[in-house]
């Protein structure tokens, strides 16, 4: 029994020692895991933090690369030297005319359409005149009395004379009859003056040709209510071209304008005609080199008996003028044309873009000679918005063609 008792008291006396202890450990584990935890929560918000700066700064370049426009980049083409200069030229007729009416009426009938050859004086259209005609028939009337009256002035004027030299009648009498002679005289003379212009508008009831040619226009059709006059007064009736030969007008370089003496032969090619060439020579030029364009404009007379070439065509025109330098030609839509000159963009090493200066020469339609301001490495900017300034980043687009052909 005190056995027992005593292992019962040995027992809780163990158990008083180990409970302080117990305590103090799992304190000190509570601890540590509030540490931990508070060590998580730092890390996290430190993540968080880092995730957010990392993600704004990213947002940042990126916002920043699009507001540098990125840009197609081209490089000038070298054009070998050449035996001819060749440049664009447009076809003109000799010389072609409106026809308007000169009287007014009705359009009664005409008598050639478009693409009609007439000669010289053919006769194109007739209008019907019912009130210049009536006008006519009035005035050849008045014209008859007025002529009756003169014949009884001149019978009375010679009587009063006669009478005068036996003093029958008194000076001043025969001064009012010879008077009245003279005026009636006049008077025949006015009314033969309007009878004449009313012949003439008469006359031009019927339109002729002024030059042989081809009609290229018919603006009215029978019953048109015609008036005389142009522009804004009458309506034009028919236009008249002389197409053989035919104009051609080139605006030439001022470096090759001292070669273009009248003589100077040339030929024609147009697209349409493959292999064709038309023959021509120059005729003359302006003698004045323009100075927006820095070139000389030229005339080449082509014969055209067949009527192969149309008027308002477009050809390439070679000049028998070796051409033994070599040029850069560009497309026209890598060029800005601005108040103060015309500027090529140009991207530099530094990915910044230059506006250079450049000086036309030829004009080849969609590409351009560029005489002076570009080198064959320069790196063109393919259509270069207005509002783009020098020295502005860009981005070159990769894939681009280097050079155009």
């Amino acid at each position: 029994m005190e056995s027992a008792i005593k292992e019962d008291r040995t027992q809780h006396h163990t158990d008083s020692t180990h409970t302080p202890r117990r305590q103090a450990t799992t304190k000190s584990n509570g601890t540590r895991m509030a540490a931990v935890a508070l060590l998580l929560l730092v890390i996290a918000g430190a993540f968080t933090l880092w995730r957010r700066a990392s993600e704004r700064s990213a947002l940042a370049a990126e916002t920043e690369r699009l507001a540098i426009p990125s840009v197609s980049v081209i490089r000038p083409a070298e054009s070998e030297a050449s035996d001819s200069l060749t440049l664009p030229g447009a076809l003109q007729a000799y010389q072609e005319s409106a026809i308007y009416a000169r009287t007014n009426g009705y359009l009664k009938k005409w008598y050639k359409d478009i693409g009609s050859r007439v000669s010289k004086g053919e006769l194109l259209a007739d209008i019907d005149t019912p009130e210049v005609d009536q006008e006519l028939i009035q005035a050849k009337a008045a014209r008859q009395q007025i002529a009756a009256q003169m014949q009884l002035a001149k019978v009375s004027a010679d009587r009063w004379i006669n009478l005068r030299k036996s003093d029958s009648v008194s000076q001043q009498e025969v001064d009012q009859q010879t008077s009245a002679y003279a005026q009636a005289q006049a008077n025949l003379a006015a009314a033969d003056a309007n009878v004449r212009r009313l012949e003439q508008l008469e006359a031009f009831k019927h339109v002729y040709a002024p030059f042989s040619g081809v009609l290229t226009k018919r603006n009215v059709d029978v019953g048109a209510l015609i008036t005389a006059g142009s522009g804004a007064q009458g309506k034009e009736l028919f236009d008249v071209a002389q197409v053989d030969p035919l104009r051609v007008f080139v605006n030439v370089p001022q470096s090759n304008a001292v070669s273009m003496k009248p003589g100077v032969k040339a030929y024609l090619e147009l697209d349409e005609m493959p292999g064709q060439k038309f023959e021509g020579k120059v005729v003359r030029n302006s003698d004045a080199i323009d100075p927006a364009t820095r070139t000389l404009l030229t005339e080449v007379d082509v014969p055209n008996r067949n009527g192969h070439l149309l008027p308002g065509a477009y050809a390439q025109v070679h000049f028998a003028i070796p051409v033994q330098t070599r040029s850069l030609t560009v497309p026209v839509n890598t060029l800005l044309f601005r108040g103060e000159g015309t500027r090529a963009v140009v991207v530099g090493s530094d990915g910044k873009v230059h506006l250079k200066a450049v000086q036309i020469g030829r004009d080849y339609g969609a590409t351009v000679e560029i005489v002076q301001g570009l080198s064959k490495d320069d790196q063109l900017v393919v259509n270069p918005p207005d509002s783009i300034e020098d020295g502005q980043q860009v981005n070159v687009a990769h894939g681009n063609p280097g050079e155009h052909s």
